[in-house]
């Protein structure tokens, strides 16, 4: 685990090339600018569940999904600033399953540009996704987590994961249904000590279903906490989700 950690962070401090095109970069998160505009961002979404609408052409109307109309979820709003494709997806799935952490900080900061313009209403706390003691024994981090301290400490907001934990040790969500994934993280999660919060934001790297931040967030609304918002970097184009 430590050879690892330096392999990733040693390297991003001497390398000079983009990590998606490999061409000369100065940027600081080692990523072209060509390689950043190319970045999928989510432009048109339910303002719910930020599931994106099938225009690709930015929108200010305040739209809600048909999904979102029929059964509201827990949480009140979402801030997804990215759409779960390439070239994006290369990078959290390099951070998320080859420990590539060097791709954290990157990552962090795109989602910070979509919110620093937001100045007042933040969440009292930020709350990541916590991983099964299993599932983080596995992988050696909670790249959720890594992300979110990146961001906590850039917007100067509190991060609790210590609130919650994962007390299920469910199987990989990718490939089940929105029907099975939602049996599969039903009482997944509980909220492990008291507290005041009134406003927080969940946290997770991808959000496919939404089923995962909902059943976080039904907790955390029978533990008292009022208005719940889904912070994640992107989010699935599956219509179906």
């Amino acid at each position: 685990m430590i050879y690892n950690w330096l392999k990733n962070n040693l390297s991003g401090l001497f390398s000079k090339q983009c990590l998606l095109c490999l061409s000369p970069t100065n940027n600081k998160h080692l990523l072209c600018s060509d390689c950043e505009r190319d970045l999928p961002e989510n432009k048109s979404y339910c303002i719910i569940c930020a599931i994106p609408f099938a225009t690709t052409q930015p929108t200010q109307a305040s739209l809600i999904c048909g999904k979102c109309q029929k059964s509201p979820p827990f949480y009140t709003t979402s801030l997804i600033p990215h759409i779960y494709t390439s070239p994006l997806k290369q990078l959290i799935s390099n951070l998320k399953f080859q420990g590539n952490l060097t791709h954290a900080p990157l990552l962090a900061q795109n989602f910070i540009r979509s919110i620093e313009h937001r100045k007042n209403n933040l969440p009292e706390c930020i709350i990541p996704v916590p991983l099964h003691p299993q599932r983080l024994r596995e992988r050696g981090f909670n790249q959720a987590l890594e992300l979110a301290r990146i961001i906590a400490r850039k917007l100067n907001i509190p991060l609790d994961y210590a609130l919650c934990q994962r007390n299920k040790a469910t199987p990989f969500q990718s490939g089940l249904s929105a029907k099975q994934r939602k049996q599969n993280l039903k009482n997944a999660f509980c909220v492990t000590k008291n507290h005041s919060y009134k406003h927080v934001a969940i946290f997770d790297d991808v959000v496919t279903t939404g089923t995962t931040v909902n059943e976080l967030a039904r907790q955390l609304k029978q533990s008292g906490v009022e208005t719940i918002e889904v912070w994640a970097i992107a989010r699935t184009p599956n219509k179906n989700n």
